[in-house]
């Protein structure tokens, strides 16, 4: 079998960070599975060939894509997180969507891909049923790999700590191999100088106090009249700013990130960073198309992403060696 030939399930597959990084590593898309509507439109106008069941994966039976599509190779799923990540704060966790994480094992099992690829949120070794999960894998024959990757190593401009649990039936799966742990895109390579966006004053009666704190702090560190990030909404552990020389802190579902600047009448003035911009934070290209639902949509669409190109790296560090015999 030739690597462009790998048949690749994606199972949660949202916008298709996951799907577009497996194209980008060789791999051949064939199938994919997301219940939101909006997630399935934008989808669809990324990618053409691809059999998609608008629905959820437990609604679905294995054998049905098997009979619409053929063998599976590689199978890529990230479950749902929201129970696991700390962004949730003291929400109640839900179980239910925890165990989407079996879904993975129950198509997994029908299906027997070669590899299997699954992302989360590093909190995700916290739920109380991870080594089950992990032991059902093993008991299909899997062997597995728990790798922590940055998408920042990967030449994405923003630094993205997830877990990928790396599955091989074959053999025990290589490590992954960042580009760099140095050299680094900056937060500056995303944000649009030119103009395209309208500010308003960073300093108004109507602004949150905790907000200006958060501006303050960062001119008191940077000094007079310099640009910087502040983090506008949510929680931050590092002081609520960041400057632009290093990569974006991780984007997330919510509108998080503003770019605060000294205006022409020097005032600082300040504006949401905006979905071009978080797209390309994300690692997507220029042209993927993201043009369904609102701008809150698109900003938790892509918060809830896969950074295609530390997917793309997985897949081909796994793929390397294929041939007609690997698989």
């Amino acid at each position: 079998m030739s690597k462009n030939s790998i048949q690749t399930l994606d199972l949660f597959a949202g916008v298709g960070g996951s799907s577009y990084g497996a194209l980008l590593g060789g791999a051949k898309v064939v199938a994919a599975v997301d219940l939101l509507q909006l997630a399935k439109k934008t989808y669809l106008d990324n990618f053409t060939g691809v059999k998609y069941y608008g629905c959820k994966c437990e609604n679905l039976l294995p054998k049905v894509v098997q009979n619409d599509v053929g063998s599976i190779d590689l199978l890529i799923a990230s479950p749902e997180c929201t129970s696991h990540t700390p962004a949730k704060g003291n929400g109640e966790r839900s179980d239910y969507s925890r165990m989407t994480a079996f879904q993975v094992v129950r198509f997994a099992r029908v299906l027997k891909p070669r590899w299997i690829i699954v992302e989360n949120v590093l909190q995700m070794r916290l739920w109380e049923r991870y080594d089950e999960w992990i032991n059902k894998l093993v008991a299909l024959g899997y062997k597995t790999s728990e790798q922590v990757l940055n998408a920042a190593h990967f030449g994405v401009p923003q630094s993205r700590k997830r877990m990928f649990v790396i599955c091989d039936s074959q053999m025990d799966p290589p490590q992954i191999k960042p580009f760099s742990t140095t050299t680094l895109k900056s937060a500056s390579q995303i944000v649009d100088t030119n103009g395209t966006y309208r500010y308003s004053n960073l300093i108004t009666d109507k602004r949150a106090k905790a907000t200006l704190e958060r501006a303050r702090r960062a001119m008191t560190s940077l000094g007079d009249k310099k640009a910087f990030l502040l983090v506008y909404y949510g929680s931050d552990g590092s002081g609520g700013w960041q400057t632009l020389d290093v990569p974006l802190r991780t984007v997330t579902t919510l509108d998080r990130f503003a770019y605060v600047r000294p205006g022409a009448d020097g005032k600082y003035e300040m504006r949401m960073l905006q979905v071009p911009e978080l797209k390309k934070a994300m690692g997507f290209p220029e042209d993927y198309k993201l043009q369904h639902g609102i701008r809150r949509d698109k900003v938790k669409l892509l918060g809830n992403a896969v950074c295609p190109p530390v997917m793309k790296a997985i897949v081909e560090t796994l793929t390397s060696n294929c041939d007609a015999s690997s698989v």
